[in-house]
């Protein structure tokens, strides 16, 4: 089996130089004269705020605006990729899953504004390289995220530049770490009286313990005497005292701290600053120990002179408030890239994606909240931020028009991108078009404007975005929305041959299912999408038995056939492997699910003759219905093989599954679903006919097959199971 591994850091990838790499060019053949580069907008930390500025502006002229993401991967083990037997509610699971495991390192905005003038859209496609970097905000461990290996290669393919993106890249939070660290702030100023834990760091309770600590305390104590004396002697003025530390020449000088006379203190470790502190307050009662921020926005220790009790609990509430201003500045500061975000939220425009569920899941994770356990909550919280999405994607395959343009095997951005929009790609050799009206798109780089170039910058967000847009331009187009008769602006968001697209998305390409971002529910059938379920056989989750632990060289139809001579032809309808070690087995009948669960729950030993043996050789095979492949997929962690996933999951081995099928079978179906805790049973034999001496260590029960004697009564030749 071909593994996906995955790892914790970015390695040098790259071999391009970074200065080369930020200037990723596309050849125009318009004016400017010919030959002239148009340089895809970089944007990085160092020019993050000219390029924010000019972004609001354009995209507040916008008509829509469009986005794409590059990541660290998609999936974090192969179990996880999404598979035609996917649930609506395991597809969300997995795409959760994958947006907090892995990074975005690049961001693709691209405003497109109808020009009537020129009767053209304007894009400004901008390529932020952003990077999950924690600068100055609270004590807590760094961000860390996965790499895969696939994905790093797909990457490195196209020129990605990963010091760029590692040393330049913008950093953000989000928007519940902003108002957590908020929340952490006031928890720690809330006190309005002068606090002491605003002196010194660390002030913890300091003794002298060594006769060095006690000889630094003295020579400190008379070197602060004889500058306060100095102080009170010459009426403030300033007075500088020199000492020596350890044969170490140190200097004292007085300066100003809130028209204050303070002495700075350099050059000293912090256990001889401790020591400071301790004698100051406990033989100086008018001085104060405080920290504050210098020009270098390094902390400076200072003594302050204070001259009463009032006038030194004042400073306290000064410096307690001037802490406070500088930590709201540095959260504020590190809100980052997150700002682009507020601003395409805070405008309400028409966002358009390709196939952009996960990049959407990735924008709320990485930018707004925490993901919810549900896609119900998630297109719930999604809708208050951003209320109007388009996916091209669904565009292209549910209109009838373009699909007959791109065909079935052309709705990937690239050769959508190649079929629709030639007039921007002169070197496609697409006649799709011929003769049909086109819109035309001009992109505007740092006040040029250029039209007609190549798409050799594809895979960089920005100008994935920039086809995204170009694509649904057309598209546009061929829906019937004339352009050129709108003098000022487009307003695509009310155009009614856009509300049928608005707002539906795929959940999971692979098995076709589309998304409601209005109700969190399946809209394919609504829609009339059968582009990718058709030909497919149905799938009936209750129908269903997820077995794990499975012999690595059992194929599907061995597996089938092995069910087949035990419950009679035609029982199984499908076998869906997950990896190597695991598999759904999927009956024609529910009855035949509690049929299976009761001969599992026979206390004899197998024979090696038995047609099931052969699935159960390993001795670690287990069993459990659909919902217990929810519980899995929920869980944070992702093994390799899903067999060791289910292991580091931690299911509850005992029989609840069998029980219900011996007597509880008219339990309400949607009760047993909303059940948190899934069981499954472990299924065990060795080639002696016997139960291994050692199963599960929290098994309650035994579990064995049936006698050999009992064994023929399981074919179908002499008797049908049932009820």
């Amino acid at each position: 089996m071909k593994r996906s591994y995955l790892v914790r850091a970015l390695t040098r990838t790259s071999t391009r130089s970074r200065t080369s790499s930020l200037t990723r060019s596309l050849c125009s053949s318009a004016s400017p004269p010919s030959g002239a580069d148009v340089a895809l907008k970089n944007v990085t930390k160092s020019n993050f705020e000219p390029a924010l500025a000019e972004l609001r502006r354009h995209v507040r002229e916008a008509d829509f605006v469009a986005v794409d993401l590059e990541m660290t991967g998609v999936t974090s083990a192969p179990w996880r990729e999404s598979f035609e037997f996917d649930r609506s509610d395991i597809q969300y699971l997995k795409i959760k899953d994958s947006a907090e495991k892995f990074a975005v390192v690049q961001f693709g905005v691209c405003p497109f504004r109808w020009d009537p003038h020129s009767r053209s859209f304007v894009a400004h496609p901008h390529n932020f390289y952003i990077f999950p970097r924690q600068e100055n905000v609270g004590d807590g461990l760094s961000n860390e995220f996965l790499c895969q290996t696939s994905s790093l290669e797909f990457l490195a393919k196209y020129q990605f530049d990963f010091n760029a993106c590692v040393y330049e890249g913008i950093s953000y939070l989000s928007r519940s770490e902003e108002e957590e660290a908020l929340r952490r702030l006031d928890s720690v100023y809330k006190d309005e009286r002068p606090n002491a834990s605003f002196k010194f760091r660390n002030g913890v309770n300091t003794q002298l313990i060594s006769m060095a600590d006690i000889l630094f305390a003295e020579r400190m104590k008379n070197m602060v005497s004889e500058w306060r004396a100095g102080l009170l002697r010459e009426g403030g003025k300033g007075h500088e005292i020199q000492g020596s530390l350890n044969d170490t020449s140190q200097k004292f000088q007085t300066t100003f701290f809130h028209m204050r006379p303070a002495l700075v203190v350099n050059g000293l470790t912090s256990r001889q600053l401790r020591l400071i502190k301790l004698i100051t307050e406990k033989h100086f009662k008018d001085l104060a120990c405080v920290y504050v921020t210098g020009e270098t926005s390094s902390r400076q220790p200072l003594i302050v002179y204070t001259d009463s009790t009032t006038d030194r609990e004042s400073l306290m509430r000064e410096l307690k408030a001037c802490q406070r201003k500088e930590a709201e500045t540095k959260i504020k500061a590190a809100i980052g890239f997150r700002q682009v975000i507020d601003l395409l939220s805070s405008q309400r425009k028409l966002i358009v994606g390709h196939n952009c569920f996960l990049d959407l899941a990735h924008v709320y994770n990485k930018f707004v909240a925490p993901l919810p356990l549900t896609a119900e909550e998630f297109v719930s919280a999604f809708r208050t931020y951003f209320p109007h999405v388009i996916d091209t994607k669904v565009l292209l395959n549910l209109d009838d028009v373009l699909l007959r343009i791109v065909g079935r095997g052309g709705t990937s951005l690239s050769k959508a991108f190649g079929l629709l929009c030639p007039p921007i790609v002169p070197s496609s050799s697409s006649s799709v078009l011929a003769g049909k009206p086109r819109v035309r798109v001009e992109v505007v780089v740092d006040d040029q404007r250029f039209s007609n170039w190549n798409s050799g910058a594809k895979h960089e967000a920005g100008y994935d975005a920039f086809m995204t847009g170009c694509v649904f331009s057309q598209a546009c187009l061929h829906l019937g929305i004339d352009f050129s008769s709108h003098a000022v602006a487009v307003d695509l968001l009310h155009n009614e041959k856009l509300q049928k697209y608005v707002n539906h998305l795929y959940l999971s390409w692979v098995n076709g299912d589309i998304i409601d971002m209005k109700t969190g529910k399946g809209a394919a059938e609504a829609l009339g999408s059968t582009s990718v379920k058709r030909q497919r056989p149905k799938i009936v989750f209750s129908n269903m038995i997820l077995l794990w632990g499975l012999p690595s060289k059992l194929r599907a139809k061995d597996i089938k056939d092995c069910f087949c001579q035990v419950f009679g032809r035609g029982s199984i309808t499908s076998i869906y492997h997950l990896d190597e070690t695991a598999a759904f087995v999927q009956f024609s009948k529910a009855e035949l699910v509690s049929d299976f669960l009761i001969f599992l729950r026979r206390d004899d030993p197998i024979s090696v003759l038995h047609p099931l043996s052969r699935i159960f050789e390993s001795g670690c095979v287990h069993a459990a219905s659909y919902e217990a492949y929810k519980e899995i997929c929920s869980s944070p962690v992702s093994e390799l093989l899903f067999a060791d996933q289910a292991k580091a999951v931690g299911i509850n081995w005992n029989t609840r599954l069998v029980e219900q099928a011996n007597g509880s079978e008219n339990q309400d179906e949607g009760t047993c679903e909303k059940e948190h805790k899934i069981n499954a049973i472990p299924l065990c034999r060795d080639q002696e006919k016997t139960i291994p001496g050692t199963v599960e260590s929290d098994t309650q029960s035994s579990c064995h097959f049936p006698t050999h004697e009992l064994v023929d009564s399981f074919y179908p030749s002499e008797a049908q199971l049932s009820k």
